[in-house]
């Protein structure tokens, strides 16, 4: 995942550096285009980065609970019997 990390914040640095550029007044209309459809395209990977990650983030949720509510039911379980 620190790979993945590493390529979305320079992605963010790159989409950031084109948002810049865009801005800039003496940018032509051909090549603020260019910036702009690179930027769409690194916009949609990195929301599929983020997605992807908040995946991984949900399972990662998911099994903690898991194993709390095991623990849990185990020791009532063993409170229970005794």
């Amino acid at each position: 995942m620190e790979k993945n990390m590493n390529t979305f914040e320079a992605n963010l640095e790159k989409l950031e550096k084109l948002t810049t550029d865009i801005k800039r007044s003496d940018i032509s209309l051909e090549d603020a285009l260019k910036d702009f459809e690179e930027g769409i395209k690194l916009a949609a990977g990195m929301e599929k980065q983020l997605d992807d990650i908040e995946g991984k983030i949900q399972i990662l949720m998911n099994e903690l609970k898991e194993k709390f509510l095991k623990t849990y039911l185990q020791k009532k379980l063993q409170a229970w019997k005794t």
